[in-house]
């Protein structure tokens, strides 16, 4: 077998664009031979993959899998909401969800992991993409579990069964019945779903966050001109709502606004006889933080139509 080379995946990669270890795969198949080896990753649909991976992923769906004490959260992109519609597209958000439950939501494990149609879940996205057509990624997955109690999902606007735009999970430990403890944890997830806490708990909310809330709130109360031991009382003050704004246990329950959600769990818990404590949530939502190309379809029809100079 011909020695693969730095140089010669450097060389493949560059005249084919695929990924650095799709190309040195290509050419350890292929006895080093450059020609042989990018037709390999034509054959492969890695080439035409590769050639839409530049285009921006922001649509998708997020699959959900659970075994009642353990569940986990998968975001798959794609480019246009259509393709979260396609049948095929919806099996391999099943498959990626059900292997991070396996995998504790580790998102490396589970990009490399083998599927049961014999290649990794970043093959079998690849193979989606040539199909397709359009360019996907695995974004990210997470996992939740206890050891006594359940973690409970909650899926929103949704595409298929286990599948939608906005998921949820919430993790309560307890040694009551499971179906209160199921009930229980998915109304709290319809909560996050809605009201989109940044921390389950005050002591859990980045720091960073806390202190730019500060400094923009001190600056906002400097301009009332009062003295500075006032201005420390509003801004603590301001703080305390920022609390009950953004922190779960802290935030007035949807759907009993009378009580905050910590009350909630605390009464649920001793409604059921049984000590209920939350251990966390995730939520995941299609494409939040993908910065999406903006596109004036109007204007691009009209510039069609201008007669060529």
């Amino acid at each position: 077998m011909a020695e693969i080379t730095a140089a010669l995946v450097k060389e493949l990669r560059e005249k084919t664009g695929a990924g650095m270890m799709d190309c040195k795969r290509a050419l350890a198949e292929n006895n080093g031979d450059i020609e042989a080896a990018a037709d390999w990753l034509r054959e492969k649909g890695i080439l035409k993959a590769a050639k839409k991976a530049d285009r921006v992923a922001a649509e998708g769906l997020i699959g959900v899998a659970s075994n009642g004490k353990a569940a986990a959260l998968a975001e798959v992109n794609s480019e246009t909401d259509f393709v979260a519609r396609n049948e095929n597209f919806q099996k391999a958000v099943r498959t990626v969800a059900e292997i991070a439950l396996a995998n504790n939501g580790d998102v490396t494990k589970v990009a490399h992991a083998a599927t049961a149609g014999g290649g990794t879940v970043n093959e079998m996205l690849q193979g989606l993409v040539a199909t397709i057509g359009e360019n996907m990624s695995l974004r990210r997955t997470a996992a939740l579990s206890v050891n006594e109690g359940v973690v409970a999902t909650y899926i929103h606007n949704v595409a298929a069964d286990g599948l939608g735009k906005i998921g949820v999970l919430v993790a309560l430990e307890s040694p009551g019945d499971v179906s209160r403890l199921t009930d229980l944890g998915r109304k709290v997830a319809m909560h996050v779903a809605s009201m989109k806490p940044l921390a389950a708990t005050t002591d859990e909310l980045d720091p960073a966050v806390v202190e730019k809330e500060r400094q923009i709130l001190t600056a906002q109360a400097a301009d009332s001109g009062k003295p500075a031991n006032v201005i420390e009382k509003m801004v603590e003050g301001r703080i305390r709502k920022f609390y009950q704004e953004s922190v779960l246990v802290e935030q007035a329950f949807v759907m009993d606004p009378d009580v905050t959600v910590g009350k909630f769990i605390e009464n649920a818990g001793k409604n059921m006889g049984a000590p209920v404590k939350l251990k966390g949530f995730l939520k995941f939502e299609v494409g939040e933080g993908i910065e999406k190309a903006a596109s004036d379809f109007a204007a691009e029809v009209a510039a069609f139509a201008q007669p060529k100079q």
